[in-house]
């Protein structure tokens, strides 16, 4: 690892970042111009994505059903308004005081585009706003799950998200290869709404490889009080799943098949899960996924 790339990675870690990753921007190329990072900052050279976790407590509230403004609070607003901006805004002007430019970007949902129009021909229309999930995929810290979110090796699904584009001469991480899209299907067996389709599945592809992810009707998403919430920057971008039954699943799994770094003493899911279907009846704890031995 290069120098500059190493004292970067060092400094965001001292000032609150939980994982750092770092993409060429060639790596990019098959991003749409209204989602690319080299619309933004077409003289970059690099892609520096930054990831703060949820920590699993947070979710505990949620994943009683008895207090779900816990994860509101520390899993999404604060986290997203307070804790990593910082560590962003941070080496945002590390860099800048070495002399690289360097452009930070917030998670804006790529839905809400277009909302202006072309400054000039060949230019996509303001604002252009990459997928977060997949920078983070392509900057070689995550994989991309079957449930269209990017899943860590440290966290699983317990992390947000943010980007600093530069034209700083960063090296590259490779592509995670930690096998955490598997065949486990058991988030859709979760959802007592019915909005994941396991027989539509798509592939998609970022930076050269290839994930299987579930259709979502997200429309249904929208309507969830199992744990999903309004997207917090626009109504048309993707509701915010982090801290739904799904996700919670998901990451009882990947706890339990061993594949996540971080360990605890006690299961994420000591109880049957709860939910409501889209009548909002409660239903069977079975059908909302259990925990496996």
């Amino acid at each position: 690892m290069s120098e500059l790339t190493c004292d970067m990675k060092e400094y965001a870690r001292a000032m609150g970042a939980d994982l750092v990753g770092v993409a060429p921007l060639e790596r990019f190329e098959d991003f749409p111009p209204e989602q690319s990072p080299a619309a933004i900052f077409p003289e970059a050279k690099s892609v520096i994505v930054i990831g703060r976790r949820i920590t699993r407590g947070t979710l505990r509230g949620m994943e009683e059903g008895t207090n779900l403004s816990l994860y509101s609070m520390f899993g999404l607003t604060s986290l997203n308004m307070q804790f990593l901006p910082l560590p962003t805004a941070e080496v945002t002007e590390w860099l800048e005081d070495r002399g690289w430019e360097a452009t930070p970007l917030f998670p804006f949902p790529p839905e809400a585009y277009p909302q202006g129009v072309p400054v000039r021909e060949g230019a996509p229309a303001p604002n252009v706003y990459p997928d977060f999930d997949k920078v983070a995929v392509a900057c070689g810290v995550a994989e991309m799950g079957y449930m269209g979110v990017a899943l860590t090796p440290e966290f699983g699904h317990r992390q947000r998200w943010q980007i600093i584009i530069t034209d700083a001469p960063l090296e590259g991480d490779a592509m995670l290869d930690a096998g955490l899209n598997d065949e486990c299907r058991d988030c859709a067996d979760a959802c007592p709404m019915g909005a994941i389709a396991t027989e539509n599945e798509e592939i998609v592809s970022i930076a050269g490889r290839d994930f299987a992810v579930a259709g979502i009707d997200y429309s249904l998403c929208r309507k969830c009080q199992n744990g999903a919430g309004a997207n917090p920057y626009h109504p048309s971008g993707k509701p915010d799943r982090l801290g739904a039954v799904c996700m919670r699943t998901c990451m009882m799994q990947l706890e339990a098949s061993g594949k996540l770094q971080t360990e605890f003493a006690t299961p994420s899911r000591v109880r049957p899960a709860w939910g409501f279907d889209r009548a909002g009846a409660a239903v069977e704890p079975s059908s909302c996924g259990e925990a496996k031995s």
